[in-house]
């Protein structure tokens, strides 16, 4: 099964419960008031550096990256720790994100690379081949709030790193993925997003006689309907499949 990580924060903190309780968590290191809780009740939980959010916000990194070395190294040996995500540059190139992958202090086993899908091949190919999991991260033209396109451009380079049997040499994480449209036709092995977190405040996306008014219960209606979906177990899949679909509000 592919693991979902439901990124945070999803506030109160009994709407965190609701979403995370026994399962998976993705806390953001500049936005990490709730990893203990996280921490706490969940199956487990992975930390991603930030720079999407930074990114974001002021349109290039500004995070000390020393500081979150320092995050990881207090966190990376908890039971529940999977993996944090290696800095990057959203709009670096090669050059720029390798170098951060040489800084990196903690090794492979703790430590995610980002891909982005506007790099190059090679560079995809390489990182499978050196790393035990790979994320997959887009931007520009292959946003994941075009579903189409980010899938066909993954599917084109995913062909590269697949066996006899379809199934990827590496471990693939999807960053912001967690739209049935995109993960359910890929061999992805884990995903994450704050569709919850985004959404569960949104009165504009529950309209109906029934629609919840208590953001707890949204919490977990929407976890429920992102976890009854799961990756493809290989690159290759049936037509029938590739129709599933499940209507989800899309992350912004």
């Amino acid at each position: 099964m592919m693991i979902h990580y439901h990124g945070g924060p999803i506030t109160p903190d009994t709407c965190a419960i609701k979403a995370w309780r026994a399962r998976h968590a993705f806390i953001s290191f500049v936005n990490a008031g709730q990893l203990g809780l996280a921490a706490e009740i969940c199956q487990s939980f992975a930390i991603d550096n930030g720079a999407f959010s930074a990114w974001k916000r002021a349109g290039k990194n500004k995070i000390e990256w020393a500081d979150y070395y320092a995050f990881v190294e207090r966190w990376k040996n908890h039971p529940g720790f999977d993996f944090a995500i290696i800095p990057d540059v959203i709009d670096g190139g090669a050059v720029e994100n390798d170098a951060l992958l040489e800084e990196w202090p903690h090794g492979k086993f703790f430590g995610v690379p980002v891909w982005h899908m506007n790099e190059s091949d090679d560079r995809f190919i390489r990182l499978c081949h050196e790393y035990p999991r790979v994320a997959i991260g887009s931007c520009g033209e292959y946003d994941v709030r075009r579903p189409m396109l980010a899938v066909t451009r993954m599917k084109d380079i995913i062909r590269h790193i697949v066996d006899v049997h379809g199934q990827p040499i590496t471990k693939l994480h999807g960053l912001r993925m967690l739209n049935p449209e995109i993960f359910t036709k890929l061999p992805l092995s884990s995903a994450d997003s704050t569709n919850v977190a985004q959404n569960i405040g949104k009165d504009c996306n529950w309209k109906g006689t029934y629609q919840p008014q208590s953001k707890e219960t949204r919490a977990s209606i929407l976890v429920e309907r992102i976890e009854s979906a799961n990756s493809t177990g290989a690159l290759i899949y049936c037509e029938q499949r590739d129709r599933f679909s499940i209507q989800l509000p899309l992350e912004v």
